[in-house]
């Protein structure tokens, strides 16, 4: 069974909506980061970073929620089964966890940064319902949990991206997000 490692508010909620999304057995183990649970010895052993989330499944022990979700996919799904797909995946969650979330969450580059990426998505969402194209991936999920957070911890008025508000409404009724992120 996989071992997930996180905080109350970390990214491990990210990977928990996704393992139940494609309904994997986990054990979460919950550090008391107030207390840095994270930073002592036993956890620098399996991220000397000492940051969550981390899996441990069988022999790997991974960290990083991006890379955390690429794997999972490759192992568990059959939603990056070529090189393209692996590739487009990659390229997406690289995005949400990087340019995306850094134009987000970092306030002083909000108000410049979300007009020129939000644009380029809602116009994707446009012709799909799902980032990839009309089925959920793994990148609905590292995206989607970027774009709930516009609602759920920012409160960003989107009335002028109608089809990432739809997407978010409809990410967020899926059973799986309400029972992880949406419990926060």
């Amino acid at each position: 069974m996989i071992k997930l490692y996180g905080g109350s508010r970390s990214r491990a909620s990210i990977i928990k909506w996704y393992l139940e999304e494609i309904g994997i057995e986990y054990e979460f183990l919950l550090l008391d980061m107030e207390a840095k649970e994270h930073l002592q010895p036993p956890f620098l052993q399996l991220n000397p970073m000492g940051k969550v989330p981390v899996i441990v499944d069988g022999d790997l022990t991974l960290w990083e929620s991006g890379a955390i979700l690429l794997y999972l996919a490759e192992k568990y799904t059959q939603e990056v089964d070529s090189l393209a797909k692996r590739s487009l995946a990659n390229q997406w969650i690289l995005f949400a966890n990087s340019t995306f979330s850094i134009g987000l969450f970092i306030e002083a580059n909000r108000d410049r940064e979300l007009p020129k990426l939000l644009p380029p998505i809602e116009k994707i969402l446009t012709d799909h319902s799902f980032i990839l194209g009309n089925e959920f991936t793994v990148v609905d999920v590292a995206l989607g949990s970027m774009l709930a957070y516009t609602q759920i911890l920012l409160r960003l008025d989107l009335s002028q991206y109608p089809q990432i508000s739809n997407y978010i409404k409809n990410i967020v009724q899926r059973p799986a997000f309400k029972n992880t992120i949406g419990k926060r």
